[in-house]
């Protein structure tokens, strides 16, 4: 079959891990060692507060282990879409902290500024591209929703622009484009995810001193007395006096943590670079919007420096019984053959084209399908966690969260309830698993029924845990 065959020689590795520009490993943790502050994992969350502590007070001294390699996680995988939002989006702002919107708008625009003047200040070429983010809708049903929510943009000012069945099929070519609605404004765009992280690693290590250990994994980590703390891995032992855990994900030694948080399996394709004759057929190498289309289970897809598209998301997001780490569950082919197979109906005129690429990782989400910062042991450990899906700059954000609890450079957004207000935490196994589960059912089924929601997604939104993204 068509896209199985596509598929034949695609490499069981991120697009983004090309080996010509991956930077050599660092050494692994060898002996006991002390800092002031011990970050512990090499994802957009550590490597940002490093280089927020850093920026803040300098003489810090500062330790990063890494169980794997720096930019191996979510953060080196992901799809590199590249947003202003704090709360994964708009709707789900609206729907938990509508009290905070605005201020949660006026934080997530800075923090995107400042992101982008970090990239400039230390010549991180991350490849960024500001293209905005583009919604497109599916059926003409989708479209009268994506049109009210154009509508209600227009009326809040927002720089918006509205396509219409053949309008954007003349912005990108695909036979399953209904409508369009386009978030021109702003600085949102598309990156280089595993260039950012590795961008960020050289300066931390040659400008600011960092001392990161790659391949050394955190056994636990215990308070030493009132005032010290002491973390067990495996290659030795670091005593310090505060600790960052950006682990994301994957599991932590933390309790509080373990139970805020889930990992969910995404997988993603790529293709090969398009000939000049392909992007031609679908007309997306001129406007190179960065794309998703309006349902639950949605897609995203891009296109990269060198004229890639990657594919991801939809149906093949999915959740294992008891997590799921530690098994090899991105060798996956029903789910690269799925997405796949939505490749070929969305772009059929691209039936020549064959993918490179082939991946899957874990994303961590919460029950308020956003961050979720926190802090224990008298202030000195502190997280922020479980941003499902759209950490690429939030992750930014709640870096300085975490940073700011332990007590560099405190602000008052410590006070807001986005910070304060604790996430339901996650129901034991076998609940888990049958409550996820039975919710992505009910959101296929929505998507089906032109998104209207049935009993269980209305409970959900009932009792808060509505998935309102």
């Amino acid at each position: 079959m068509q896209h199985i065959e596509a598929l034949k020689d695609a490499k069981a590795c991120p697009v983004w891990h090309d080996p010509e520009v991956m930077p050599e490993g660092l050494p692994s943790l060898a002996s006991d060692e002390k800092c002031e502050l011990l970050i512990v994992g090499g994802g957009f969350t550590g490597l940002w507060a490093a280089m927020q502590v850093k920026e803040r007070e300098p003489d810090t001294d500062i330790i990063l282990v890494e169980q794997t390699f720096v930019g191996n996680g979510a953060s080196g995988r992901c799809g590199g879409f590249l947003s202003s939002t704090l709360a994964h989006s708009e709707t789900n702002v609206g729907y938990r902290f509508s009290d905070e919107a605005d201020r949660l708008w006026e934080l997530g625009t800075q923090n995107m500024k400042e992101l982008l003047e970090t990239l400039e200040r230390y010549n991180i070429d991350a490849r960024y591209e500001k293209t905005g983010t583009m919604s497109v809708a599916l059926n003409p049903q989708y479209s009268q929703s994506l049109r009210s929510e154009y509508e209600l943009a227009k009326a809040a000012g927002d720089d918006v622009v509205w396509f219409d069945k053949n309008a954007v099929r003349e912005q990108v070519n695909s036979p399953t484009f209904f409508a369009g609605l386009w978030y021109r404004g702003g600085q949102d765009g598309i990156i280089d995810p595993a260039r950012l992280c590795w961008g960020l690693k050289e300066v931390l290590l040659n400008h600011f001193g960092v001392r990161i250990y790659e391949g050394t994994r955190l056994l636990g980590v215990k308070p030493i007395g009132k005032e010290a703390m002491q973390a067990n891995c495996e290659g030795g032992v670091i005593r310090c006096d505060k600790v960052l855990m950006a682990t994301n994900a994957f599991t932590s030694s933390i309790g509080k943590i373990r139970r805020s948080v889930i990992p969910i399996w995404d997988y993603q394709i790529a293709t090969e670079p398009l000939s000049e004759a392909q992007l031609k057929k679908i007309g997306w190498g001129s406007s190179r919007h960065a794309l998703s289309d309006y349902q639950n289970m949605f897609h995203y897809f891009r296109m990269t420096k060198d004229n890639r598209i990657t594919y991801g998301g939809g149906a093949a997001v999915c959740y294992y019984y008891n997590n799921g780490i530690g098994i090899n569950l991105d060798d996956a082919p029903a789910h690269y053959e799925q997405l796949a197979q939505e490749f070929f109906e969305t772009f059929p005129q691209l039936s020549d084209v064959k993918f490179s690429n082939k991946w899957g990782g874990i994303i961590a989400t919460s029950t308020r399908f956003c961050m979720v910062p926190g802090v224990a042991y008298d202030g000195r450990v502190a997280w922020s966690v479980g941003y499902t899906g759209h950490g690429v700059a939030a992750s930014r954000f709640g870096a300085r969260i975490g940073v700011e609890l332990l007590g560099y450079g405190p602000s008052d957004i410590l006070d807001m309830k986005f910070v304060t207000e604790k996430a339901l935490p996650w129901a034991p196994e076998p609940l888990r698993w049958l409550g996820v589960r039975f919710t992505q059912h009910a959101l296929v089924k929505a998507d089906k029924n032109n998104g209207k929601r049935g009993l269980w997604l209305r409970f959900l939104d009932w009792i808060g845990l509505g998935f309102a993204c």
